[in-house]
This record gives C-alpha cells, structure tokens and sequence, in this order.
C-alpha cells in the first residue's frame, strides 16, 4: 500500500469509528425546534388576560429527557435546565400566537402547570410525549377548569441525535397545546373570569 491509500484508510476508519461512537447527550441545554404548526379547528379565543405561572416539573427524575434504546445499554438525555419552566414559557408563547393576550401578572385568570411526563424513546424511531395537569384559576381563587395536556410526536432520524430530541420534544409540546386550546371546556374556563 502507499503512503497515501493507508492515510486515506486511516481518515475513514476515524471517520467511521465517530459515528459509532456518538458523544452522549448529557447535560444538554434545552432549545425550541418545533416543525410543526399549532392547529386551533374552529376555537373561540377569549377576550380574557391570561397569566401563567412557570410550571412545576413533578417528574421522579427531572433530568432525563430521553434515551436511545437502539443497542442492548440505553443511552441516556438528560439535561439541567428547568422543564417545567421551559414548557409553561413555550406553552405561554403558543397562547399569544393563537390571538389570545396573556400577561406576566393582574391576569383574568391564571394558568398553572405540573409537568407529568417530557420524554423521547428513541428505537428506530424517535417517539415523544408529553403531558402537563392543567389548572385553570379565576381572580378569587376558584378552580375553574383542571386536566391533563397531552401531546404525542413521533419522526425518523439519524441515531441518537440531539437534533431530532429537541424536535420531537418541541412538536410534543406544540400538540399538547393544540389539543388543549380545542377543548370547549378548556375554552369555556378561560372567558370565566
């Protein structure tokens, strides 16, 4: 062999040998890539000001967000930022491109959160969910709504690739606020007051 056939051997079994061995995904940030829009059927926006408390992460292990479960050892996602803060910002921005007014404090009526579940199981697929308890709070303190938000995604991708997480997580999100803006019970709890 010469000289150069063994150095370009060399550059592709490196090259090879990286994409076999992925850098875990631990730590990582949590960043918004939805690919997918906010679907509102024939939904009546209310006219009320609604405010959002930050979410309240109840999962029994806040950092993992995820895990390829391709080989026989899961490779784990996990990140330190807050999730239910995360989600109850993201869910607050959907609102408000829906047309409805939502406001950091003095609302109509408040909206709080418990972050259930916000995970992705990656096999060949990538397959997230996401469920947060809803309550909806009127100015004197009386519940006027409670339920859980669930949002399902599913996509194909390149193996264990952080990219793919955020999306999935982020449409996950995105379909649990579209199913709850379309509950009439949902909608009737926010024009309360």
């Amino acid at each position: 062999m010469t000289h150069r056939t063994r150095v370009l051997v060399g550059l592709v079994a490196a090259t090879l040998g990286s994409f076999a061995l992925a850098a875990p995904l631990l730590n990582v940030p949590l960043e918004w890539k939805p690919t997918s829009d906010l679907r509102l059927g024939t939904t009546q926006m209310t006219a009320a000001a609604v405010q959002f408390e930050p979410f309240k992460d109840v999962r029994q292990m806040p950092e993992q967000i995820g895990e390829n479960r391709e080989d026989d050892k899961p490779k784990l996602v996990t990140t330190q930022d807050d999730v239910g803060a995360f989600v109850s910002k993201h869910m607050r921005e959907l609102f408000t491109h829906a047309g409805i007014k939502t406001v950091d404090t003095g609302g109509d009526v408040i909206v709080k959160g418990e972050v259930q579940q916000f995970f992705v199981r990656e096999t060949r697929t990538y397959k997230g969910e996401v469920a947060v308890h809803l309550t909806v709070v009127g100015k004197d303190g009386a519940t006027l709504w409670s339920g859980v938000a669930p949002g399902e995604a599913s996509r194909f991708g390149r193996s264990y690739l952080l990219e793919n997480y955020y999306e999935v997580l982020s449409d996950a999100v995105v379909n649990a606020t579209s199913s709850t803006l379309q509950s009439a019970e949902f909608q009737k709890a926010l024009s309360q007051r």
